[in-house]
């Protein structure tokens, strides 16, 4: 599998884009970042979009993608995918017809742009050849991270936004992690923030490691506000973790 990273940050700056990541050209994770970043046929792909969590920095490319297909009279249809709670929330204050146009019921019902997939925690879907289950995760509004398994057991896990959590690790049991795309928000002087808006910082994340029974092949760090991006990078080199390391916009990752 493939996965390219078309935003990692925790904020917005030039140069530093919201999260979103593409597997394999049709199935995105969280759509901070997705019309500003791909072409119109590359936007033309994407069939479902998983949502982590209601938060805008995850969800509003949701809005620019249903306008453009719509604009473009493109037989696209997109499952936005989520735990219930979290499509209530996008469906009452985003694509409420007043603040974006509900492309859920446009053009008409049957024929929407756009259709919710309510999808409770640990019940797996099958979606384009992949086996996906969603984990609830700890942050501060209703959230959970994401398990996909290839045809050949190779497992990627993207976690959203967590703070410090027994749950998620518990849950995943034995399981070999191949990927683990995990956040870091704040430097560790800023732990107290972190744990009280439901993120991460370098020493947390070490912590939230060692709680895994068996550590993943390779981790990448995502969500680091970019106000702190120097100190963070710092701190995760002198974890003393061989294969950490911060991701980049724009690159991709193969598992």
């Amino acid at each position: 599998m493939k996965i390219k990273v078309l935003g990692c940050a925790g904020a917005e700056f030039p140069g530093h884009n919201p999260p979103g990541f593409l597997l394999d050209d049709t199935i995105l994770f969280d759509a901070g970042s997705l019309t500003n970043v791909l072409d119109r046929k590359a936007q033309a792909k994407i069939t479902d979009i998983f949502i982590t969590h209601a938060h805008l920095d995850h969800v509003r490319g949701i809005s620019f993608l249903a306008d453009n297909i719509i604009v473009e009279k493109r037989k696209q249809r997109v499952n936005i995918i989520s735990i219930p709670s979290v499509l209530r929330t996008i469906k009452r204050n985003l694509l409420n017809d007043s603040l974006w146009p509900d492309f859920t019921m446009i053009p008409d019902y049957e024929n929407a742009v756009l259709k919710y997939i309510p999808v409770k925690p640990f019940t797996p879907l099958e979606v384009n050849g992949y086996r996906i289950v969603l984990y609830t995760v700890n942050h501060s509004v209703p959230a959970v991270g994401y398990l996909v398994e290839d045809s050949r057991g190779r497992r990627f896990f993207y976690t959203g936004d967590t703070g410090p959590t027994s749950t998620t690790w518990k849950r995943i049991g034995d399981m070999t992690i191949h990927c683990l795309v995990i956040e870091a928000s704040f430097p560790s002087r800023m732990k107290d923030l972190a744990v009280l808006t439901g993120h991460l910082t370098p020493r947390l994340l070490k912590e939230e490691l060692l709680k895994m029974k068996h550590l993943p092949e390779r981790i990448y760090v995502t969500h680091p506000k970019p106000q702190h991006l120097k100190t963070i990078r710092e701190e995760l080199g002198r974890l003393g973790i061989g294969n950490i390391r911060m991701l980049e916009d724009g690159e991709t990752i193969e598992v």
